[in-house]
């Protein structure tokens, strides 16, 4: 039964796959719908099935309709590192007795991040493409958010259309919640001293060069 499962979400991830040459929409194309994703979807319904066994399967009563189930949790999870989504089931679990729906899946997986501090992907993307230059020293809400910004290229986030730029930001920002998920603490760049106390410029050429390298960094 499990094997027959796996071949049908698959076969669903293959029809969201073929469906993203035909469609598209503002916020640019859906994610890649990959193995790894999958193979996460069906540990959360394995994870639901043991917790929630009697109304699972009155939820879910054959594999056909299962299948249809995991094929929309694919398509409205696919922006969420597989952690985050393992991380957002075992929430749902943990904070009610009955069989999460969608919705309640996806407002724990967004509370999985908040917890750390990082804030939703659309909530970052938006934050990168809104923040002022010099970028370095805008009060960003968490790091990843930054880095994540950096990596796309500032120029590109706010001269490209968001179909384009938003998949980009995703992308690395995923890759960034991430590793603040498994545990890794991300810094900010160090911004450079405006003056030396002990250390005085000798001529206003120094200075001024002093001041391009400053301008320089906080661009970055």
């Amino acid at each position: 039964m499990q094997q027959d499962s796996n071949k049908l979400i698959r076969k669903a991830a293959q029809e969201i796959g073929a469906s993203t040459t035909t469609s598209t929409t503002a916020a640019g194309p859906p994610p890649k719908i990959t193995e790894e994703l999958i193979d996460t979807i069906n540990q959360v319904f394995a994870l639901f099935r043991l917790n929630y066994h009697n109304q699972f399967y009155s939820a879910y009563p054959d594999n056909e309709q299962l299948s249809h189930v995991k094929k929309l949790w694919l398509e409205a999870l696919a922006p969420y590192p597989s952690r985050q989504i393992l991380l957002g089931a075992r929430r749902a679990i943990e904070t009610s007795e009955y069989l999460p729906t969608l919705h309640r899946m996806l407002e724990s997986c967004h509370s999985s991040l908040e917890h750390l501090g990082l804030p939703a992907p659309r909530a970052a993307y938006q934050e990168a493409c809104q923040a002022p230059s010099p970028r370095a020293a805008h009060a960003w809400s968490h790091a990843a958010v930054y880095l994540a910004g950096r990596d796309s290229d500032w120029f590109f986030l706010t001269n490209t259309a968001e179909k384009q730029s938003w998949p980009v930001f995703r992308e690395h920002y995923q890759r960034y919640c991430t590793r603040v998920l498994a545990g890794e603490t991300l810094e900010l760049p160090t911004l450079p001293a405006l003056t030396q106390e002990h250390s005085p410029l000798s001529s206003r050429d120094e200075a001024l060069s002093a001041l391009e390298k400053i301008k320089q960094q906080l661009s970055d």
